[in-house]
């Protein structure tokens, strides 16, 4: 693939990436949003769009962003959107 198709991927899982948290947890941080913007690789921009839809709270989004490249898979109540609300916590304002 080009680099400037590559470039422009990057950049929209980028913005999806930022407007699935911005749905799911609210406004974010600059720092935040740099950080995003400082990933190059697609592979781990896909994994933190599934993180971001599925992670049970926003703790639970910033381990696996943290994670970096060797996380992998994404599994159990952890990444059950409805674990919160099930168990009658909601720590989605935590951002």
């Amino acid at each position: 693939m080009f680099s400037f198709e590559n470039d422009h991927l990057l950049i929209d899982d980028r913005e999806d990436l930022i407007a699935v948290l911005r749905m799911r947890f609210g406004e974010l941080s600059g720092v935040l949003i740099q950080e995003i913007y400082e990933i190059d690789d697609m592979n781990t921009l896909q994994r933190l769009i599934l993180a971001a839809a599925n992670a049970a709270n926003w703790d639970i989004f910033l381990e696996e962003l943290q994670s970096g490249k060797e996380s992998f898979r994404l599994l159990g109540e952890e990444f059950n959107p409805l674990a919160d609300i099930l168990r009658g916590s909601d720590d989605s304002d935590a951002v």
